[in-house]
């Protein structure tokens, strides 16, 4: 945000503390202060950054020079004059500049700078004023002069637990804020305070008694810059860069609308270094949607750009299909959806969409029935790589501050050097799928999270380093529209039976989801991020549930043999009365299915296995199976003939 100050366009804040010099002795400034700045008076923008800037807008008020400190440099003066150095050294006294001070003798520094009538309040070690030194208790100093403290956080550990010396320290400061005088001077002869300007990167990264009713002590932020701002520094960049290798198609955004877009919720300072990177890499200003890529994620190769992508979502319908039975219209959804993805179309209704997500899907349905497992699916086919995939289980993240885990915790709290699960994860692999499992179970706060990232595409991380999720797939699962749980009694039943019609479990979870998402959770907003990516999953019917059985009996045979040695076979009436056992109860998908093919043939079959000692090269022939009763579990009959003769 910008104000015009004398025909000048300058940063907000900057013309706000030049505005108030009148009324206010200390300035606390936050947030965005390690960026570039423009400054315009109706020509081409000048770039600043922020102690040029300060100058800029101080200059005209008076001022001499501003004093800087920090615990590393010490004293420094801007700007690096000769005239700006006598000033300096007329109110301080010579040779401080280059000196890293005691606090003690910092204090007086900043007395001396603002002019109070009382000099030191809390001066403990007598420190004497440094020779040349103007800041007795009368008259004002002898030049105008703005005093800023760079990283002024590091003053102190911890903003929430100081001890007795930091505490005393920054009580001395604002009893200087409410002790501080206006003065005049002949060249200027407006009363204004020499201010005190606190440089830190968090609004309470100082302690909050300090500045809170100080009416003297102004807090300021330093904003990230809008569009038109990004817009005004593409235009700046745009020359330094190499030629477009092709011209623009007519009707398409302008070249800086489209780094603007881009590189929303960056600083002014990176779109620098993009250009730098620009040209470093040879790429023209019709390739710099790569050259942000590669600054934001540090990957030169997009993954979504190799033809093998687009191979191998075609040859996705039969290959997942396979795995994921019976689920035709959930298959067919998801792969269109992945297929605008990889086409980068996903939200190309949007003015800007280049920052959001590359694909989102809403995987919402019955248990055991796909939905994880279509997910992983995705990964393989997407990247070629199984471990391109990452899981969080949202029934873990239900308490409050579970939020923490997924970005990490703030500074000074617990677990604030681990950085967050999610945050680092994606930084790690930027290309990769994201599976939110059982969503309805995260807490609110958790899904304020999503709400950032399906928006903004990145989020920012307890350690403030921001991670970009262009380039995920998200997936998110819900068992939402199946199964209800009565608030008043606790009571859980079902909505929807297996063997209903498609049609009507599709409207039934639907209307579920858009009456937990509005009405429960009140977050109608996340749910219209999802917009049509929901995907709805039918319950499996009996001839795919026998289908799964055998798929899952001849995993089961396969592992006998790989891991024993030991070759299983079952005869036709075994056979045929596991598959009627397991197969009976669909509410469980092909879960439930696993679940009764463990319960009545693995688990029978280990026990005979083990007490019969079978080994390798045996051949084991399954003749019964018996279900057992509440007394005793499943059990089996099996011949086994040593070395399978």
């Amino acid at each position: 945000m910008t104000t015009d100050i004398d025909g000048q366009r300058i940063p907000a804040f900057a013309g706000e503390i030049a505005g108030t010099l009148a009324v206010h002795s200390q300035y606390v400034l936050h947030g965005n202060i390690r960026d570039s700045f423009l400054v315009s008076d109706g020509g081409a923008p000048q770039v600043m950054p922020m102690l040029p800037l300060l100058w800029h807008v101080l200059r005209p008020a008076g001022f001499a020079a501003l004093v800087t400190y920090d615990a590393v440099t010490g004293i420094g003066v801007h700007p690096a004059t000769n005239e700006a150095y006598r000033a300096v050294d007329e109110v301080l006294g010579n040779n401080v500049r280059g000196r890293r001070p005691s606090l003690e003798r910092l204090r007086t520094h900043l007395t001396k700078v603002v002019g109070t009538a009382e000099q030191a309040p809390l001066e403990t070690n007598n420190a004497r004023p440094a020779a040349g030194g103007q800041a007795g208790k009368a008259g004002r100093p002898a030049a105008r002069l703005a005093f800023v403290v760079d990283h002024a956080s590091r003053l102190i550990r911890s903003p929430a637990q100081l001890d007795e010396g930091e505490r005393d320290q920054f009580l001395f400061f604002q009893k200087l804020a409410l002790t501080a005088s206006r003065y005049e001077y002949p060249e200027w002869p407006r009363a204004l305070y020499n201010p005190i300007i606190w440089l830190v990167e968090g609004e309470r990264d100082l302690p909050i008694w300090f500045t809170a009713g100080i009416e003297s002590i102004r807090t300021v932020a330093a904003p990230m810059p809008t569009l038109d701002e990004r817009q005004d520094m593409a235009r700046l960049v745009l020359p330094m860069l190499p030629k477009a290798a092709v011209e623009p198609e007519p009707g398409r955004v302008t070249p800086e609308e489209e780094i603007a877009g881009l590189t929303e919720g960056m600083t002014l300072e990176s779109l620098l270094k993009i250009a730098t990177l620009a040209i470093d890499r040879e790429l023209g200003v019709d390739r710099i949607a790569d050259a942000i890529r590669i600054f934001k994620l540090g990957i030169d190769d997009n993954l979504w750009r190799r033809t093998s992508v687009r191979t191998q979502i075609t040859e996705g319908q039969k290959v997942i299909a396979e795995d994921v039975l019976g689920q035709e219209r959930a298959v067919s959804k998801t792969l269109d959806i992945l297929k605008r993805a990889a086409l980068g179309l996903s939200g190309a209704q949007a003015a800007n969409p280049g920052h959001r997500p590359r694909g989102v899907l809403f995987f919402a349905g019955p248990t055991g029935v796909g939905k994880t497992e279509l997910a992983k699916r995705v990964a393989n086919l997407l990247f070629g790589d199984p471990h391109a995939y990452l899981r969080f289980d949202m029934s873990e993240f239900a308490a409050e501050q579970a939020a923490d885990r997924l970005i990490g915790a703030p500074p000074g709290y617990v677990g604030f050097e681990a950085g967050g699960e999610l945050t680092g994860a994606v930084r790690r692999r930027p290309f990769q799928v994201v599976l939110f499992d059982e969503i309805e179970k995260a807490h609110p706060l958790v899904l304020d999270k999503f709400l950032q990232i399906l928006e903004d595409g990145r989020l920012t991380d307890g350690q403030g380093m921001t991670t970009y999720f262009s380039e995920c797939v998200l997936v998110f699962t819900s068992n939402l529209g199946i199964m209800k749980t009565d608030p008043k009694t606790g009571t859980t039943y079902r909505l929807i039976e297996p063997g209903t019609p498609y049609q009507q479990l599709e409207h039934s979870v639907r209307t579920e989801i858009r009456d937990h998402f509005t009405t429960e959770l009140k977050r109608p907003e996340l749910l219209n991020r999802f917009g049509d990516n929901i995907v709805i999953f039918d319950y499996i019917d009996p001839a795919v549930a026998v289908r799964i059985f055998e798929l899952q009996l001849r995993n089961v045979v396969t592992k006998v043999r790989a891991e024993l040695g030991v070759r299983l076979t079952l005869s036709a009436a075994p056979h045929a009365q596991l598959a009627r056992l397991c197969t009976s109860d669909l509410e469980n998908g092909g879960r439930g299915i696993g679940n009764l093919l463990e319960s009545n043939l693995v688990n029978p079959l280990a026990r005979e296995l083990f007490d019969k000692n079978a080994g390798q090269g045996d051949l084991v022939e399954v003749l019964e199976v018996h279900p057992g009763d509440r007394d005793q579990g499943p059990t089996l009959t099996a011949r086994i003939t040593p070395g399978g003769a």
